[in-house]
């Protein structure tokens, strides 16, 4: 950890420097960037340990300030190459990269890409990159919502592998394909010999509507206990009108029984979130979800209907400037079985929290 904040420092300090931007002999151009954001989040079911639900993990520490993520990045653009380096603490490295090894735990992404083509938009990277599932990502500023949804919290922020993007001319269409180490996997399983795949597409008819369906197939267990998963994730953002936005998700997965079976659990999940903007520099959010796991695929609660679990929540936004939000939100969860638990041990089926969040990029 020593080394990764001297490394921090040593990238804010070069990025002071070099005043932002620095050009290299090969006309190729260097930035630097960052982001932190604090926080203080508070379970009325009061946890012993501080910890919220074992299936939320951004802002996922109660009744104590923290920071959620914090990182430096540096980024190289040339004519036909790309490369970005991040490295990042915070509470949602620690949860989110647990089962990441060593340095790994603190690399947000690092990747580099290669313009295959002098006349179309066809891209390869490769390297540690942005999941390609979902709307969402852990840049809680970038999100309509503070805390990330549960579609979110339960698959891929990151992934690892390699990937093929094209991208029409008038930038109406994206393609992608990509093999990966797993699901949400730098350093691949022990004892797991196989890749998996993901597919992306992306469709925008306007500058208002952006359309979205992604994949994923493949195994994130050992040969010897294989279960083969497919999992789809649908959404749409669709700009209502210059005060109205609203984002619809749907994600649904498979994943077999047992080696070898033929029978598969499912488990499924829809999102609505809505977004006004009354003023300048202040925004409101409210947001429905449901989470269906029954079999406990992705979430085991060890109990007779597994993890079926509806939420809600709104949240107020003030962004003074364009790099700062101000955001307080409030959200219940509410479970067909009692799962949460309460500070005297006791069991229940309704879980509340509220969240304030300081963000700033730069």
């Amino acid at each position: 950890m020593k080394r990764i904040l001297n490394g921090l420092a040593l990238l804010l300090a070069t990025a002071g420097m070099a005043q932002d931007t620095v050009k290299n002999e090969n006309k190729g151009q260097v930035t630097f960037s960052g982001y932190v954001e604090g926080y203080y989040s508070y379970d009325f079911a009061k946890p012993k340990d501080n910890n919220r639900p074992g299936f939320i993990y951004s802002h996922n520490r109660s009744n104590e300030f923290n920071v959620n993520l914090a990182f430096v990045k540096g980024n190289y653009t040339a004519d036909r190459i790309r490369a970005n380096v991040a490295v990042a603490i915070g509470t949602y490295m620690n949860a989110n990269y647990a089962a990441e090894p060593g340095v790994l735990k603190n690399i947000y992404e690092a990747n580099v890409g290669y313009k295959l083509s002098r006349t179309k938009n066809l891209w390869f990277d490769i390297g540690i990159m942005s999941s390609h599932i979902g709307f969402e990502s852990a840049i809680s500023k970038d999100c309509w919502t503070v805390t990330r949804s549960l579609p979110a919290d339960n698959s891929p922020y990151y992934e690892s592998g390699a990937k093929l993007t094209y991208t029409t001319n008038n930038n109406k269409w994206l393609f992608s394909a990509m093999a990966l180490n797993g699901w949400q996997r730098i350093q691949r399983v022990a004892g797991n010999s196989l890749m998996s795949w993901g597919t992306q597409v992306q469709f925008r008819p306007t500058d208002k509507i952006m359309l979205n369906y992604s994949t994923f197939l493949g195994t994130d267990k050992p040969d010897s206990a294989r279960l083969w998963r497919y999992f789809h994730n649908l959404y749409g953002v669709f700009e209502l009108s210059d005060k109205f936005g609203l984002t619809l998700g749907f994600d649904i997965g498979q994943e077999q029984a047992e080696k070898g079976g033929r029978r598969l659990n499912t488990w499924y999940t829809p999102v609505a979130i809505l977004q006004y903007v009354p003023v300048d520099k202040w925004a409101i959010a409210i947001r429905g979800e449901y989470y269906s796991d029954e079999h406990g695929v992705i979430f085991s609660t060890g109990t007779p209907n597994g993890f079926k679990t509806a939420g809600c929540s709104a949240n107020v936004d003030y962004l003074p400037e364009k790099n700062i939000a101000l955001r307080l939100e409030g959200r219940m969860l509410s479970s067909k079985d009692e799962i949460f638990l309460k500070s005297n041990e006791s069991t229940t089926g309704i879980n509340s929290a509220i969240t304030f969040s300081a963000a700033v990029s730069f």
